[in-house]
């Protein structure tokens, strides 16, 4: 299959991709091969072919029409105008909103009602023997996920467990695999990375007996740049080399949208001698991961945004197989709990701990049923599109936005900072506003129209077409709405 060949913004690895998605794009073969050209090169040609204009909406329309994960968006609620808007009351309208905000928070499946009521139903039921009765017993919820959650992360079940929330699986990680020595003690994190990552970094760093001052290293970008390159980061982690203990970064980027490459960084900075760990917030149900076969040590995330749980639902954790083989009382460094135990001695009083297989041994506490319940149906949802055709979907919708976008004519104060290569972005881009408009302003006023997406201060609002629920026509929609706003 030769369409898309030499095009090396999409890569091999999209070039199959669309094709799988979308059959109208294969004749694209009959563009010359030897010139490189961009994502809107790409989108103008179809318009062409099909003999209409890329802004019109009927192309939005048939790009929709051939979308096979299209009937994924009924799965979801989504909010109406009128109980978000911040407009006059006569303003109000019953319509739903175009949501781009799935990087903060997802939307509700429809699912999840009759899951929750059906654990309600257990306990009303059985009460405490709900432990071990009903179809989904309490004693074993988390491990009934771990399944789900391996082929979202790339990973074997037992090296992943649903537990607490993303913040605290990074403090018991990093209190287990962060031992810092004179010699090598820093850890490594992005500059601008999320606030609770670096109060991680810095508590961890404190704990031990050091100085973030000194420790806490922060892979800064070039002057005048918003992104970091591979290379860029694998010069700074050389230039710290045996002094680095832990490499601790976003797999995607929460503010720019920037997708690192994971892969090469953890072969990098594990050949300089430091443990790698990454934060998985914006990547989880978003980009393909292969935590395994990368062989990342550890890695964390959240459930609520592109794996739509619901606001602070359980987190998950990823410990590579290689470190949980054998565990021994007396030396390992993990926070010890109850649920950490093995089963058969977890209710024994004075009892040696007997660590649970993989990464269920570094739980400390029983799992929240309901919690589990909300993520076992979103993750039914998500794994019944796969991973692969929503990462499919997500590199074409978010290519059409960003063609639309830099389509718009005249000067509307912004520039895109996300990487122009989408294999270097998740589901989102990240604009700029400029000039005299407030982002803030900006984003109250797409909310007036029916738009929610969110504002990063001072001037940065984040747009996120997350492929489960959003539409080509939904892109066109705001994109509409957006130039209007910026012209008022």
């Amino acid at each position: 299959m030769e369409y898309l060949k030499s095009i090396a913004i999409f890569k091999v690895y999209l070039n199959i991709l669309i094709a799988k998605i979308f059959h109208c794009l294969s004749d694209i073969c009959s563009i010359n091969e030897a010139k490189e050209i961009s994502s809107s090169d790409i989108y103008r040609y179809e318009a062409n072919r099909l003999g209409i204009k890329i802004e019109d909406e009927d192309f939005a329309q048939k790009l929709d029409n051939q979308d096979t994960l299209k009937s994924f968006k009924e799965k979801f609620h989504f909010p109406m105008v009128k109980d978000v808007c911040k407009c006059d009351e006569q303003k109000k309208n019953e319509s739903p909103v175009i949501y781009m905000t799935g990087n903060s928070l997802g939307l509700q499946p429809k699912a999840i009602r009759s899951e929750l009521e059906g654990y309600l139903n257990d306990w009303q039921r059985y009460a405490v023997e709900g432990h071990h009765k009903g179809e989904h017993p309490w004693i074993s919820i988390d491990e009934e996920i771990q399944e789900s959650l391996a082929q979202v992360v790339g990973a074997k079940p037992s090296e992943v467990c649903p537990m607490n929330t993303l913040s605290v699986n990074l403090h018991v990680m990093m209190s287990n695999f962060y031992k810092p020595t004179q010699q090598r003690h820093k850890i490594v994190i992005e500059a601008g990375a999320f606030p609770s990552d670096l109060y991680i970094a810095e508590s961890q760093i404190r704990h031990n007996g050091f100085n973030p001052d000194t420790s806490l290293i922060k892979l800064e970008p070039l002057a005048n740049e918003f992104t970091i390159s591979t290379d860029r980061i694998k010069s700074i982690l050389s230039e710290h080399g045996e002094s680095i203990a832990m490499v601790m970064i976003g797999g995607v980027q929460f503010f720019t949208g920037q997708l690192f490459d994971m892969k090469e960084i953890t072969a990098f900075a594990q050949s300089l001698g430091a443990v790698v760990g990454w934060d998985l917030a914006h990547a989880a149900g978003n980009v393909e991961l292969q935590l395994h076969d990368w062989n990342v040590d550890f890695a964390c995330w959240c459930s609520y945004k592109y794996l739509n749980s619901g606001p602070g639902c359980i987190g998950g954790l990823f410990v590579h197989e290689r470190h949980t083989r054998e565990f021994d009382s007396h030396t390992d460094k993990r926070l010890l709990g109850w649920f950490g135990n093995k089963l058969a001695n977890r209710f024994k009083k004075e009892t040696i701990f007997e660590a649970e297989e993989g990464a269920l041994g570094f739980r400390c506490s029983n799992p929240s049923v309901a919690d589990c319940t909300s993520l076992r149906a979103s993750l039914a949802i998500t794994n019944g599109a796969s991973i692969a055709a929503l990462r499919a979907k997500s590199l074409l919708l978010t290519s059409y936005l960003e063609t639309l976008l830099l389509s718009i004519k005249g000067d509307h104060s912004f520039s895109i900072i996300t990487p122009r290569d989408p294999t270097q972005r998740g589901a989102q881009l990240s604009l700029h506003i400029g000039g005299k408009v407030s982002a803030a302003k900006l984003k109250v006023s797409l909310l007036n129209a029916g738009v929610v997406c969110d504002v990063r201060d001072p001037n940065v609002i984040r747009v996120s077409p997350a492929p489960l629920y959003t539409s080509f026509t939904d892109v066109k929609n705001f994109v509409n709405i957006l130039i209007k706003s910026l012209s008022e």
